[in-house]
């Protein structure tokens, strides 16, 4: 198989229970999609192996699940802290105005002035709209370290170009 990208879904929680159960810590708004994928890769020293989920449950308010083969919780143990990914050529294809976030980080950010505002280094999720976190151009001449932006597709964001890596937003670079 051909080493592909690997798109992180999550780490591998602390053993439940004796039977080789795992606790999962999702990076994705749908926790049980992380189970969606026909492979899950799991990385261990660095190197990134395949491995099957035989079940998977929801358990008070996260999920747990159990790796084929993995039958006592001495097995499991050794996957604490791994991450788990999937290949990028497995994600589904996306609408033509939707983005995943990995995508817009270390895009450049500009304003319809042509202002130069940063570079977006995260994204936070609000519970209203997502935010873009922009890191200020050096020596920003409004004194700026950071600007918090919302992602908001209507009024804020106004183009996305993938192939050039920018952002243009209508936003005023004082705040």
């Amino acid at each position: 198989m051909a080493q592909d990208e690997k798109v992180i879904l999550g780490k591998v929680g602390a053993p439940y229970g004796i039977k080789g159960w795992l606790k999962l810590t999702p990076y994705t708004d749908d926790p049980a999609g992380v189970f969606d994928y026909e492979s899950l890769f799991i990385q261990m020293n660095g190197q990134w192996q395949q491995h099957s989920v035989s079940n998977w449950r929801r358990h008070n308010n996260g999920i747990v699940f159990k790796f084929d083969a993995v039958d006592d919780r001495d097995s499991a143990q050794v996957f604490v802290n791994a991450e788990i990914g999937v290949s990028e050529q497995d994600l589904p294809d996306l609408d033509e105005d939707e983005f995943y976030w990995r995508d817009l980080i270390g895009m450049s950010v500009s304003n319809e002035s042509g202002y130069t505002m940063g570079q977006v280094t995260d994204l936070l999720e609000t519970g209203s709209n997502d935010v873009l976190v922009v890191k200020a151009k050096p020596n920003d001449a409004f004194g700026k370290q950071e600007r918090l932006i919302p992602f908001l597709t209507d009024t804020v964001i106004k183009e996305i170009d993938q192939q050039a890596k920018t952002i243009v937003v209508d936003w005023d670079p004082g705040f």
